[in-house]
């Protein structure tokens, strides 16, 4: 099966590039591109819209860290994942397949400082603790909080001294239980619960 992906920015040159790395993938096809340099804001408002549609189009976002703090509200919109724009070709490549997969993504090399800035933004009043968070058991609370630090299966796997696929039934359950589409929107709900907070967690490695 092909994915088929539309490319947007407002620089030709960076579209082109995208393109470049797209179509010397298998099973990747470029089906247009699309120029918009309006205010950061609307593509929020734009993601929005896409995935209230109801459409089967899945959202990356490519970000300059330090500079696009738009990236927290895309995600909160629903985008399915984002990474940093120094990411290798091969990376960008395997995230829009893992997208289109259905699945999400946040690249685990810049999670925490990625989320850890956005969340430092939160008004104060977005701190607020959703009534579903009580009906996961403590292990499904343990794995949210470590997906929040950015973890990957196979890192709460070893972690949590389980198989991945125990792993996979755990995210699946939590996500069912607080009405979530991802483990993106789950990161965020953590973040936002103060189920975690910006800076080193318990258990990290030092």
């Amino acid at each position: 099966m092909t994915t088929r992906v539309l490319i947007c920015d407002d620089q030709s040159l960076v579209r082109s590039g995208f393109r470049m790395i797209i179509e010397a993938r298998t099973g990747l096809e470029v089906a247009g591109e699309a120029e918009d340099g309006r205010q950061a804001i609307a593509l929020a408002r734009d993601t929005r819209q896409i995935v209230a549609s109801g459409s089967r189009a899945r959202i990356l976002v490519l970000t300059t860290y330090d500079a696009d703090e738009y990236v927290y509200a895309a995600i909160q919109a629903g985008a399915s994942g984002f990474l940093l724009k120094d990411a290798q070709p091969a990376q960008l490549a395997e995230a829009i397949q893992v997208i289109a997969a259905g699945d999400a993504l946040l690249a685990p090399s810049v999670t925490r400082r990625l989320l850890a800035q956005f969340a430092r933004a939160l008004p104060a009043k977005q701190t607020t603790t959703p009534p579903a968070l009580s009906e996961l058991t403590a292990r499904e609370t343990e794995v949210l909080r470590l997906l929040a630090n950015g973890l990957s299966n196979a890192e709460l796997a070893q972690r949590l001294f389980v198989s991945e696929a125990t792993v996979k039934s755990h995210v699946s359950s939590l996500l069912r239980k607080l009405g979530l589409r991802d483990r993106v929107q789950a990161v965020i709900l953590a973040y936002e619960a103060g189920l975690v907070t910006p800076g080193p967690q318990p258990g990290d490695p030092v």
